[in-house]
């Protein structure tokens, strides 16, 4: 099963589009097609840097293309419910038991609230996920017109303040980078940690599964 085909899945987009419509009515940041297509492209990335096959990436690429999905069920525990969500559907259009398995298995290891590193898939999936913090992440009705958004609404302020964020892989130097541009007249270094510390904690575990230290740029500046 070719990741391609799932994109054009109507059940599937249906269901990607109740999840991101249920978290834009909580006031959560964006988690439709834009976030999951980055997801794939990063867990491509960091797969094939770490010599996984054709096979092995397209099925990471499938994981984080559904990563979100359970979010259409709840926020909470919406790792889980994805998972679950995600295997059903696979197995039903055709997906092998064993792919679809490995599939579940990344999903519903992907937050920081129960995950644990268990495979490459659910490494790649953390580390790619975590990695796209940004300010077209915030909503557009949370912007004001002057392009301000709420100071008390730190989440949203530290994405807002994001506006570059990419992951560079250094083989030689065994080195995976989280590299961040930040705003720092709208948020700080600190303010990121804030809410983002055990996130960072699970990506410390991640890379270090795939055989590399992690790290943390923000600015240009070294911070973990």
């Amino acid at each position: 099963m070719l990741l391609g085909t799932l994109k054009k899945d109507r059940e599937i987009k249906a269901l990607l589009h109740c999840a991101d419509n249920q978290l834009d009515a909580m006031g959560y940041t964006e988690h439709s097609f834009r976030h999951v297509s980055i997801v794939c492209q990063r867990v491509e990335k960091i797969l094939a840097a770490v010599g996984c096959d054709e096979k092995e990436i397209e099925i990471g690429k499938i994981a984080g293309f559904l990563h979100d999905l359970g979010n259409c069920v709840n926020r909470k525990d919406h790792a889980h419910s994805g998972a679950i969500l995600a295997y059903t559907l696979l197995v039903k259009k055709g997906m092998n038991y064993a792919d679809a398995a490995r599939v579940m298995e990344a999903i519903g290891n992907h937050d920081e609230e129960t995950g644990q590193v268990a495979s490459k898939l659910s490494a790649a999936l953390i580390l790619a996920d975590k990695s796209d913090v940004h300010r077209t992440r915030v909503r557009k009705l949370k912007i004001s017109q002057d392009g301000l958004v709420d100071k008390d609404d730190i989440h949203d302020r530290v994405n807002y303040a994001v506006v570059m964020s990419d992951i560079a892989i250094d083989k030689d130097a065994g080195q995976i980078k989280f590299l961040f541009q930040i705003d720092t007249g709208i948020c700080t270094a600190m303010d990121y940690f804030e809410i983002f510390l055990d996130r960072m904690k699970m990506c410390k575990k991640a890379a270090e599964y795939l055989g590399f230290e992690f790290m943390l740029e923000i600015n240009d500046y070294r911070l973990a």
